[in-house]
């Protein structure tokens, strides 16, 4: 299998900053795409490609334009004003406020559009945050334009992750939707139909908002349920797209402690609603902080698992494009992704 990398990523390392801020923890190391890469070489076969650049045009076709100004600039703003090694959200424009209610106008202080532009603050925003996003975005591109000229699948190894980002929204350790952007990449090559699968802990809350609206984007998600776990507000099962979108977002929410058995019959639904839908290519958010020891999850798949995991979606006959997104437990995280690319490729002999 193809596998996109990059290394600029390493230039946005939250988890000691947060630390030292007495913030919640992070656990989007700069050695998840170390410790897989290890693993990845280790197990042979596969072609390693650094990511190249496309360019920001494919990034604009999911993320507005204001919100890219912001990521592409806030550094440079806030450190004119505040001496931190991290910028953080203080404040949001709450429902029924003036901000929210009457004006809908973004604000001009950094400080405001912090919040503006944050769906939550654990998603910090440092020297590096903006070129380590960036890479992330190209390496699921160059993924994807390897796969529109010919390879059958591909690996990108994106870091930062990306699902939780929405079009104007960072969140959840997420900046630049990666899954989102690839999907539409392939759109705007001429696929009439492409799907999105989703197996991350957390719901990807930012790609059913990009694609809610969409019929030519099916999105399907296997996650905690939102009533017990981040992202909270969205992720339910009756949400099943608007407008042209209707029917085409599949949420199967589980319980926290759910086990393979559970999770393999949900992932299944999605399978099949995939194949009823006929795509040309398949995105698959791929999280592997489903396994029992990952920090933060609770369900209990174990490392096997995965393997079964990669031969189901190559059972799906599609080319498919798989993209980091969450999986924190750093001895377990490089097997377990190995796993599913190993599952995949034997079923594909």
């Amino acid at each position: 299998m193809l596998i996109v990398h990059g290394a600029v990523h390493r230039s946005h390392e939250p988890c000691a900053a947060m630390a030292r801020a007495s913030q919640p923890p992070n656990f989007d190391s700069p050695e998840r795409v170390s410790v897989v890469l290890d693993v990845l070489r280790a197990q042979g076969g596969h072609l390693l490609r650094p990511a190249s650049d496309a360019g920001l045009a494919p990034i604009a076709r999911v993320h507005r334009a204001d919100y890219l100004n912001f990521l592409q600039t806030v550094w440079e703003r806030w450190s004119r004003v505040r001496d931190a090694e991290l910028a953080l959200p203080q404040f949001w424009p709450g429902p029924g406020s003036a901000a929210a209610g009457l004006s809908g106008r973004c604000p001009d202080s950094v400080v405001a559009q912090l919040g503006w532009f944050a769906g939550d603050a654990i998603a910090p925003l440092m020297a590096g945050t903006w070129a380590a996003a960036y890479e992330s975005a190209q390496v699921a591109l160059s993924a994807q334009r390897a796969m529109a000229e010919g390879a059958p699948s591909a690996l990108a190894l994106c870091r930062p992750p990306g699902h939780h980002a929405g079009a104007a929204r960072l969140a959840g350790y997420c900046y630049l939707n990666n899954a989102a952007i690839a999907a539409q990449a392939f759109v705007d090559s001429g696929m009439c139909r492409v799907a999105v699968l989703d197996v991350d802990y957390h719901h990807g809350n930012g790609t059913q908002e990009i694609f809610y609206e969409r019929a030519d984007v099916l999105v399907c998600s296997v996650h905690a349920d939102p009533d017990e776990d981040y992202p909270y507000f969205v992720g339910r099962a009756d949400e099943t797209g608007t407008g042209p979108g209707e029917g085409f977002n599949l949420n199967c929410p589980l319980p926290a402690g759910s086990d393979w058995v559970a999770w393999r019959e949900s992932m299944e639904i999605c399978c099949r609603r995939i194949a009823s839908f006929s795509p040309q290519a398949l995105v698959v958010s791929l999280g592997v902080d489903t396994h029992r020891d990952d920090p933060s999850g609770s369900f209990k798949l174990e490392s096997s698992d995965y393997v079964a995991v990669g031969q189901r979606l190559a059972e799906m006959g599609l080319p498919t494009l798989f993209v980091l997104e969450g999986g924190y437990a750093l001895e377990v995280l490089g097997a377990n992704v190995a796993n599913v690319v190993m599952g995949f490729e034997e079923h594909n002999k």
